[in-house]
Parts: C-alpha cells; sequence; structure tokens
C-alpha cells in the first residue's frame, strides 16, 4: 500500500471516529424519534440473568423492550424483577417501564419456543451453553447478541458461522472492543501500515482451564434445574464451586465456578483472551484466516507466570502445569504471536516502533508515530461499569433494523476465538501443532482433530 493510501485512508478513520463522536454528544432527530416510536420498537429476550446479563439489559437503550427473561436459576430471574445494590439503579429504567409485561422463564429451549414474544435475543448464559441457545434462536428467525467467548469448540464456531448464513439472521458477538472507536483506530492505524511491517505480538499469559472437578455433592438450591445448567455436558454431582461465580472468596481468589473448568469454558484465555486476540486479528487483516504453526512452551517455572494471575485462578499443581505455559504462534505471512506476559497489554512491533493497546486507550514508542489521534473524549462513553457495553448493543440494534453487517460479526468472533482453543490444546498435547485455517483441521494429526469438537449428552445436541 503507497503511503498516499495509508494518508488517505487513516485520515478517512480519523474523521468517521470525529463525527461519530459529535453524533453521541447531539443526539440526531431520527435517534429521538426511535426511542418514542412503537413501529420502531425492538423487543427483547434476555437467556442468563447474572451479573453480564443484568448490565446488558441496564445498557439497552429506550427504543428496546425487554419482554423475556431466562435463567436456569429462579433466584436469578428475581435478582432482575427485584434488584438489589447497585442494580437497583442501573435497572430503573427496565423496571419502570418493562416489568410488568416481561414473561420469565427457567429453560430457554422453551422461551425460544415462544419466540413471537421477541424480536431478537440476548445471550449472557456460561459458555457451555453458547452454541445451543444461538443455534435455536437463529432457527427461530431471531436476531443474537451472544457475549463472548463465541463458544467451547472450534467446531461450534464453524457451526454457527455457517446457521448465520443458513438462517440470514444478524449475530453481534459481544467483543465490544470493536465498536470502541481508540482501539478501532489504533487497529486501523497498525492495518494500514502506521508502524510499517509488524513482526511480533506481545499478549499477556492467559491460563487455561482446569480439566476435572472434584467436589462433594451439595444439596441443589431451590428452583435451580441443575440438569439444564450441566447442559450438553456431563451431569455431575452439584457443588457451588462449578457453578456460581464471582460471589464469594477462595483465599484471596474470587472464585470463578464455571468459567474455571474445561467443560464449560476455556477460563481466562478464551475470556480475557478472546477480547486481545480479537484486537490481534482486527489489526493484522487476519479477521477470516489463523495461524499455521502452535506450540506450547515449558518454563523453567510456571510459579510466577501464576503469581500475576493469583486474583482469578487457584494455584498450580502438579496436575496442570501446562494450563500457565506461554504460547507462540506463527502466522502465514510471518507474524509470530507470543502470549508471555501479566495481565495488561498488547505489545504491536513493527519496523517503525512498538504500539501498545490496552482497553479504550494505546500508546506508541516513539510516542509521536501517530500525529493525528482520534479525540481522547471518544473515550469517555465507555467509561463506567454499568454502561460500557451501549454502544455495542446499538451497533447491534441499528443492523436489525437496516439488515447491515455488525462491527463484531459471527465469523470474526469465531477466528478470535478459534486462537484461543488453539492455544489451550497445544498446551494439552504438549507438542508443535500445524493448523490450516482454510480447513479449520490440523495437519496429518488425527490426535488433535478429535479435540476440535466434543460430545454433547443427549437433549442438549445441535441441529
Amino acid at each position: 500500500m503507497s503511503s498516499l493510501q495509508h494518508i488517505t485512508r487513516r485520515e478517512a478513520m480519523r474523521r468517521s471516529l470525529a463525527v461519530s463522536g459529535s453524533l453521541l454528544a447531539t443526539p440526531s432527530l431520527r435517534a429521538a424519534t426511535k426511542s418514542t416510536d412503537a413501529n420502531d420498537r425492538i423487543n427483547v429476550g434476555v437467556i442468563g440473568t447474572g451479573a453480564r446479563g443484568k448490565y446488558l439489559i441496564a445498557n439497552l437503550p429506550p427504543s428496546v423492550r425487554v419482554t423475556a427473561i431466562c435463567d436456569c436459576a429462579t433466584s436469578r430471574i428475581t435478582s432482575v424483577l427485584e434488584p438489589k445494590q447497585a442494580f437497583v439503579r442501573l435497572l430503573s429504567r427496565f423496571r419502570e417501564t418493562d416489568v410488568a409485561r416481561c414473561a420469565t422463564y427457567q429453560d430457554y429451549r422453551r422461551m425460544l419456543d415462544r419466540h413471537k414474544k421477541f424480536d431478537a435475543v440476548i445471550i449472557a448464559t456460561p459458555d457451555h451453553h453458547h452454541a445451543l441457545a444461538a443455534t435455536l434462536a437463529l432457527q427461530a428467525g431471531l436476531d443474537v447478541y451472544l457475549e463472548k467467548p463465541l463458544t467451547v469448540t472450534i467446531a461450534e464456531g464453524r457451526y454457527l458461522a455457517e446457521m448465520v448464513k443458513k438462517t440470514g439472521r444478524v449475530l453481534q458477538v459481544g467483543s465490544q472492543q470493536r465498536t470502541m472507536e481508540i482501539n478501532r483506530f489504533a487497529c486501523e492505524f497498525i492495518r494500514d501500515g502506521g508502524l510499517w511491517k509488524v513482526t511480533r505480538v506481545d499478549l499477556p499469559n492467559y491460563p487455561g482451564p482446569l480439566r476435572e472437578p472434584r467436589f462433594p455433592a451439595e444439596p441443589i438450591p431451590e428452583g435451580f434445574d441443575w440438569n439444564l445448567f450441566c447442559g450438553p455436558t456431563e451431569l455431575r454431582p452439584h457443588n457451588r464451586k462449578l457453578c456460581v461465580k464471582d460471589e464469594f472468596k477462595v483465599g484471596q481468589l474470587l472464585w470463578r465456578g464455571w468459567d474455571l473448568w474445561r467443560d464449560y469454558s476455556g477460563h481466562m484465555m478464551t475470556n480475557w483472551g478472546a477480547h486481545s486476540v480479537d484486537m490481534v486479528q482486527y489489526a493484522l487483516g487476519h479477521d477470516k484466516t489463523g495461524p499455521v504453526a502452535i506450540r506450547a512452551i515449558k518454563p523453567e517455572s510456571v510459579r510466577s507466570a501464576w503469581e500475576v494471575w493469583r486474583r482469578k485462578t487457584p494455584a498450580p499443581l502438579d496436575s496442570d502445569q501446562r494450563r500457565f505455559w506461554p504460547v507462540v504462534m506463527r502466522f502465514a505471512d510471518g507474524v509470530e504471536i507470543r502470549f508471555i506476559h501479566g495481565p495488561d497489554a498488547i505489545d504491536f512491533f513493527g519496523e517503525r516502533g512498538r504500539l501498545r493497546m490496552r482497553r479504550n486507550r494505546f500508546e506508541t514508542d516513539p510516542a509521536d508515530l501517530v500525529t493525528n489521534p482520534p479525540d481522547p473524549k471518544l473515550a469517555d462513553k465507555w467509561k463506567g461499569r454499568g454502561n460500557v457495553a451501549r454502544p455495542h448493543l446499538e451497533n447491534w440494534l441499528d443492523c436489525i433494523r437496516t439488515r447491515g453487517t455488525p462491527n463484531a460479526p459471527v465469523e470474526t468472533g469465531h477466528r478470535s476465538v478459534t486462537v484461543c482453543h488453539l492455544a489451550n490444546i497445544a498446551r494439552e498435547l504438549n507438542r508443535p501443532l500445524a493448523w490450516n485455517p482454510a480447513t479449520e483441521q490440523f495437519v496429518d494429526d488425527d490426535k488433535a482433530n478429535v479435540l476440535l469438537d466434543r460430545p454433547r449428552r443427549k437433549g442438549f445436541g445441535l441441529c
């Protein structure tokens, strides 16, 4: 790409960001009309009403009505209808305008049988339910906002991508950094050659999941459908350490429940890692491809790797050391990405210098690499726990109305989390792997290809 093309495209990006900022500062007449025009109103169902589900409800604009909510635990449904603490304020509009006409369900399969009550669904369940809930919603003709990570296996992601093509529905993955103006600018700067040739990207060394949960059986709480929670996975004895996330501490660790276990999640590698890898894919122009070589590297000790994650994951045992191993990948264009450092930033190394990216901000070395940065005020609307998803949700809602492509479409989300899955698989197998991103198969490696998918329990199959 010539320098003229590079400057022109980047300048166009800067101007578009400035325009979006001004529009947010002064709502348009069309936007104001949307909030009051009943014919333009979108009715939404919400599946999964834990903390994230409640935040997403709170982030919805007035043009949306929540007409159904669903959770396998009736206590969490109650926590939306009768919120406490910070959620009293955050859910105030929902309580004032929607709650009286909002249906409640415990099983999303039954809820989606009654899909005529709503136009679209938000899915904020544990990861192991993403593929089935999204599939049923798409088959019902509904548009979908699906929290990241997209899936727990690579095969599920490809299945969902094909299902979106087949149904023609809009699916937005909840990777909101795709909509953050500051991150978009930084990614476009790199993509347009601002660093010249990128040779390496360093990311946090996100821990992978624990393998086999072994807890004694505990009584199942009243109103909790434990069979449904287990879903496509093995029906294990109930224990709150398997399913309760971010509600109690074990030592210094705010216990992450289902997020810790391989059956339900890829842990921090697919949770936080999905956000970071998504930015790498965007910046490198890899949204429709992936690495070709992957290897995990045994460190001298995993203790130091765990120390930086000690508030997010249990200490390593002799049996699970590899989930802390660094991982190195190479793309066909020669760029190497390395999961090697602490839980902070992404470092892009190019011929002109380095760009360090974090959520909603970036910096360069040398400092003057970017001569026309976006307005820092564009970052303001992404601040605060209760509002960080609203512009991303609004992008989804706009695409529902226009039938356009959202900022984080299903193929993009699938390719990003595939990189995370590949990292966990490389650790699990403990040997170098060759990957064909076109066929989404390991090259001449039947044992590795078995790990692309998992058996599903009867009653929770994809169809």
